[in-house]
């Protein structure tokens, strides 16, 4: 006879409890690598003396790894155990961390930086698949969930602020040590506080399936990243036809194997799909709109990149209070509901930012930035439990990889498809700009493509045609990225159709 499982036996203990908490460091460590390096660059260029394409490899290889390893990692969990893949990756992330530090040329930093992305990867899936199998309670897990986003949206508001304490007392190395000390005390603790789980009936490996997924993702966030940098072109044409084609070669693969890396009836349930959607759909909007709001701070404004990361700080806190406050919120409201009231005021605050101007008060900035990332938050938390509440237990890793992949990709789309309108707009903006007589053409042309090379011309140019220049500039960079907030807008309304059409039934 079986006996029935009562509530009480599902709640979590306060070991339990202890265990999140100590969940939580490596996530926060995991998104502030994705943020800290950025104050740090001019430093470690000055340092290193990398090329433009090296200090585009060290700044943007980490991410790479991370989005092309998530769904490899997320299913490695099921088979060998979440708790030994989080260790392992810890450890990893520690040793990667010291290389990048000791780094003497741009070559061996962009190889550190690759090893961090790949520990980095095993990261986000065992912590999350882990929380899936701790928590029972579904109102515990989503607040544990919460706890877990909340600890990402903290971790990259904190990177550049992070940074920019460690750059005024140290040196560029040192950024990439503050990840150390907790790397081991998760080493420490881990073993002591979280349980192992792994799916007994996984079976192998298929190293096939492994390669064609990190190959398909990393071809197509490099070919939505070229596209951001320098438009369309044969290179990102090639990237992205090729992460295409070795996607369905995989997907495919995938429906022949009788033990799947990714098991293709995940997607079979209409939650899951409309959850995988909406995260690719918000994240779209609020990390590609992000990337502007830092320029307009320091190209438009003037401020340094400290200043511009202290303003930009409250994003995190919004995010944080926001997905720490969903799990009260669906516990009195529908999932969909709250998901969908989030969902128009993060609308509002994206048209908010169509009024943004060189002369416009940080009111009506920070407004913007409340309104879209407290509209945003609940996103990440009801869609990230929905998948895992839908997916099976044993598959809590591929699931958590699956998860995660969508919020890389949604992240990646979005920088490279407002990149692209950005600058197309800017371009076209200044082109047809009247501008005064007598600029020098090998300044003109580059201050027509980005405005940061309007800024620097502008600055070597008399007053009376640097001021030209630069108000033409910051008109066009205006107009543009109205353009990129009525699509984040867009992308916004979107995501709430499919929550209204394909969420409203799913409890």
């Amino acid at each position: 006879m079986t006996l029935a499982t009562s509530p009480s036996d599902l709640r979590a203990r306060p070991r339990d409890w202890v265990a999140l908490g100590v969940i939580a460091m490596p996530c926060a460590v995991y998104a502030m690598d994705l943020t800290v390096l950025n104050l740090a660059v001019p430093h470690l260029a000055l340092d290193l003396a990398p090329s433009a394409a090296q200090l585009l490899w060290i700044i943007d290889i980490y991410g790479f790894m991370v989005a092309g390893a998530l769904m490899l990692m997320g299913t490695l969990g099921d088979r060998i155990g979440r708790r030994r893949l989080l260790l392992t990756g810890a450890a990893a992330f520690a040793a990667a961390s010291v290389l990048a530090a000791m780094a003497r040329s741009a070559e061996q930093l962009i190889l550190a930086r690759a090893l961090l992305g790949l520990a980095g990867a095993t990261l986000a899936p065992s912590t999350l698949s882990l929380i899936r199998n701790i928590f029972l309670d579904d109102r515990e897990r989503t607040f544990a969930i919460g706890v877990w986003i909340a600890c990402f949206s903290a971790g990259a508001a904190l990177g550049p602020l992070v940074g920019g304490v460690i750059l005024t007392y140290f040196g560029w190395s040192a950024v990439f040590l503050a990840a150390v000390p907790v790397m081991l005390a998760l080493l420490v603790a881990g073993p002591l506080l979280l349980p192992e789980f792994r799916d007994e009936a996984a079976g192998r490996l298929d190293i096939v399936s492994a390669v064609q997924s990190v190959v398909a993702v990393l071809t197509l966030v490099y070919g939505m990243k070229r596209v951001a940098e320098h438009g369309p072109g044969l290179e990102a044409g090639a990237a992205l036809a090729l992460g295409l084609v070795v996607a369905g070669l995989f997907l495919a693969r995938q429906r022949r194997l009788a033990d799947p890396m990714i098991d293709l009836a995940l997607f079979a349930h209409p939650g899951i799909g409309a959850a995988l959607a909406i995260n690719v759909l918000a994240m779209m909007g609020v990390m590609g709109i992000f990337v502007f709001i830092s320029q307009y701070l320091q190209l438009v404004l003037g401020m340094s990149p400290l200043e511009a990361g202290l303003w930009t700080a409250p994003s995190g806190l919004c995010f944080a209070i926001g997905s720490m406050a969903t799990p009260r919120l669906v516990r009195r409201w529908r999932a969909v509901d709250v998901l969908s009231v989030g969902l128009v005021s993060a609308i509002l605050g994206f048209l908010l930012l169509t009024q943004l101007r060189a002369d416009a008060s940080m009111g009506l900035l920070m407004a913007a930035i409340v309104l879209m990332c407290l509209g945003l938050s609940p996103a990440g938390t009801i869609t990230t439990d929905l998948v895992m509440r839908l997916a099976p237990p044993e598959r809590a890793g591929a699931a958590s990889g699956i998860s995660e992949t969508s919020f890389e990709f949604g992240g990646a789309l979005g920088i490279a498809a407002l990149g692209s309108l950005v600058a197309a707009s800017y371009r076209l903006g200044m082109e047809a700009a009247p501008l005064p007589d007598g600029l020098p053409p090998a300044l003109l042309e580059p201050a027509q493509r980005t405005l940061d090379a309007a800024v620097i011309a502008a600055a070597t140019l008399p007053e009376a045609l640097g001021a030209p220049l630069l108000r033409a500039a910051h008109d066009a960079f205006s107009h543009a990225v109205d353009l990129a907030a009525l699509a984040c807008a867009a992308s916004a309304v979107l995501a709430l159709l499919v929550a209204r059409t394909r969420l409203a039934r799913v409890r």
